[in-house]
């Protein structure tokens, strides 16, 4: 009886040792221990060597059926107070980062320091009204790499499924209603790869637009309810110096007729021009320099006369002629579609009647005085 007691205890005592010692430590993603270079947050994956990838679902940054654009975990969607104007299309824009690292607030004038591994992602569609579903026509990904930001479009198939990344640019047909109720047909232009460089140009380096403290300072419905954005970002880890004391900038709503004229047409130049229109960016040469904060009136343009003359000064004397719109260089420009004499130069084929029709309200209000 002695002997099968022994016997029983040694076969006890040697499944023990077979057993796997218990941890308290979370387990890790088995991809991140294979590839230990790559960005892991919830579904996305982000491998530096292998990107640009070719279609916009390898990245994983929305779930379910992609066109529905749904977000994944950690892919934050923001929006804009004032949106820049791009043939119609409506937006949907997208904020994701890696985990262990967050963005800075620098100036309220200036674009977050986003840190190496960020992704701004921006959708652009007609909305169902349209079309029997949400028509997506491309989605624009900046992503901060290494070596700093770069610019990648993806277009879209008709069938709505996936996107494809399109260097070379693509120029697709479509007609969509106006605000006006009216049908129009263009041919909408999906930038290359080289013309991103155009608008996100500061100091010869690419960098984003959109996301500047004072056009991110509204609240935005999130799944888990409404919330200040930058309130948001500060929330989920994204920022690293939000201060829910401060009274940070915030610019007018473009088209809220309750804001003031000058707040509003400051608001829509500094989102659809500013870009290029500072002392940093590509049309720096000009002199005509279109900042939200901008104070000086000859900097902003009124009674100034333009560096250089031709077809794009329609044969008008000033870039802002106060009091009289007809007679101003910013707006002649605003109304074309002519090449050589639009602006913004790329961006948009079509007028933005709405927005022009702000701006000259803005110039008409002022007073003549370039005597």
């Amino acid at each position: 009886m002695r002997y099968y007691a022994l016997l029983l205890f040694y076969l006890l005592l040697i499944a023990s040792c077979k057993q796997e010692p218990k941890t308290t430590e979370a387990p890790q993603p088995i991809a991140q221990k294979s590839d230990p270079q790559a960005f892991f947050k919830d579904s996305v994956m982000m491998q530096p060597e292998k990107l640009p990838y070719k279609s916009l679902s390898e990245y994983g940054f929305f779930s379910g059926d992609i066109k529905a654009l749904a977000p994944n975990p950690g892919v934050i969607p923001y929006d804009l107070i004032t949106p820049l104007f791009t043939d119609y299309a409506h937006k949907k824009r997208f904020i994701w980062m890696p985990q262990g690292v967050q963005a800075k607030i620098g100036q309220e004038d200036r674009v977050l320091d986003f840190p190496k591994g960020s992704v701004i992602i921006k959708n652009f569609y007609y909305p169902k009204e349209d079309f029997r579903a949400q028509r997506i026509m491309e989605t624009r990904l900046l992503i901060h790499e290494e070596a700093g930001w770069q610019a990648y479009p993806y277009v879209w198939n008709n069938a709505q499924t996936e996107a494809q990344l399109k260097v070379t640019g693509k120029v697709m047909p479509i007609t969509f209603t106006n605000p006006d109720g009216e049908k129009q047909s263009i041919n909408y232009v999906v930038p290359n790869k080289n013309q991103c460089k155009n608008c996100h140009n500061r100091k010869d380096v690419l960098m984003p637009i959109g996301p500047k403290v004072m056009h991110l300072n509204r609240d935005l419905t999130f799944g888990d309810g409404s919330m200040n954005q930058l309130q948001k970002l500060d929330s989920v880890g994204y920022l690293a110096n939000y201060n829910p004391q401060k009274a940070y900038t915030k610019v007018a709503q473009w088209d809220d007729e309750a804001a003031d004229l000058n707040d509003r047409a400051r608001s829509y130049l500094d989102i659809n021009c500013a870009h290029c229109h500072n002392a940093e960016g590509s049309a720096n040469t000009s002199g005509l320099f279109l900042d939200y904060l901008e104070t000086d009136p000859t900097r902003i343009g009124l009674c100034k006369s333009p560096v250089a003359t031709g077809r794009g000064s329609g044969g008008h004397q000033y870039d802002i002629a106060p009091g009289n719109s007809d007679g101003s260089i910013l707006s002649y420009r605003m109304a074309s579609v002519q090449p050589d004499i639009m602006m913004p130069e790329i961006g948009r084929v079509s007028v933005h009647k709405e927005g022009v029709s702000l701006i000259n309200a803005w110039i008409d209000a002022m007073v003549p005085n370039c005597d």
